[in-house]
């Protein structure tokens, strides 16, 4: 069992949590990410490494609280224990030799793109983050993003704090302003990832996608992160967490990673009922 040295709650559905654990912290790396069992009978819930602190053994998970399984690890108060917790796994973001990179995060996505972003600052490399939430109220992780950036654009969908429009908005102006990136990294929902990759495509410039949204098994076995990469006009399958979860975003085939991912939905829709149950009981 693995106990929570600390805990704490970032907007109304996103929460943190500090986990001890010493061995994971280790070897960890910024793009690797855990899998987390909130009790003896919960599902397997892979969740990206958010930050990790070796001197205390420590190791960060951020959770966004929409399905059955994130709502039972909520439940989790700070001095317990979850269950267990296995990593580091899945393949470790190249960073090496970068010399300026424009990180590009969305929603609770920001929590995979900050730690390559402290990275990248801390070899040495000029970032430029670009982060995008639908609203004030749910903006995370601000003052760890401006520690590690040299420009950060902010940008909300209503325009209720910082820049009104889309991170790809943000983005093409800083190209434009005559930024030249060695590589640009997008990590958030599956559509912004999309029309990131599309953007960079038509100025040249190499992307890197972190596929963590579709994962769920965590191991390779259970199929559902298989995407398609087309590679000279050959369509070649891949695993998200045991072959990434970083790809080239000039590859991926995102319109069917996003199908695939709507099949689920009607599922996760019941879990979910079932578990808001579970939680409320939980929390009373």
């Amino acid at each position: 069992m693995v106990r929570v040295r600390k805990k704490e709650g970032l907007n109304e559905t996103v929460s943190k949590m500090v986990l001890e654990a010493p061995m994971i912290a280790k070897k960890a790396q910024p793009g690797q990410f855990v899998i987390v069992r909130a009790k003896e009978e919960s599902e397997r819930i892979p969740l990206t490494i958010a930050d990790y602190d070796r001197k205390e053994g420590t190791v960060t998970i951020i959770y966004q609280i929409v399905g059955a399984g994130t709502m039972e690890l909520d439940t989790v108060r700070e001095g317990e224990y979850v269950q267990d917790l296995v990593g580091p796994l899945g393949k470790a973001s190249e960073t090496e030799g970068l010399q300026k990179v424009a990180v590009v995060g969305g929603g609770v996505g920001c929590a995979i793109a900050y730690p390559l972003a402290k990275k990248l600052h801390g070899q040495g490399a000029e970032v430029h983050s670009v982060v995008g939430f639908r609203s004030r109220d749910l903006v995370i992780l601000e003052e760890e993003f401006c520690a590690v950036s040299d420009q950060l654009c902010m940008m909300t969908d209503d325009g209720s704090y910082g820049q009104k429009g889309l991170v790809t908005q943000a983005l093409e102006e800083l190209i434009l302003a005559g930024n030249e990136y060695d590589e640009v990294i997008a990590i958030g929902p599956l559509a912004m990832m999309k029309f990131v990759s599309l953007l960079t495509k038509k100025y040249g410039i190499k992307t890197v996608v972190s596929m963590n949204p579709i994962m769920i098994d965590g191991t390779g076995m259970c199929g559902g992160c298989r995407l398609t990469l087309v590679r000279d006009g050959q369509r070649v399958a891949r695993f998200a967490c045991v072959d990434g979860p970083d790809f080239d975003g000039h590859e991926v085939d995102f319109d069917e990673a996003m199908h695939r991912g709507a099949m689920y939905r009607e599922f996760e829709a019941h879990a979910r009922e079932a578990a808001c149950r579970l939680y409320q009981k939980e929390v009373q």
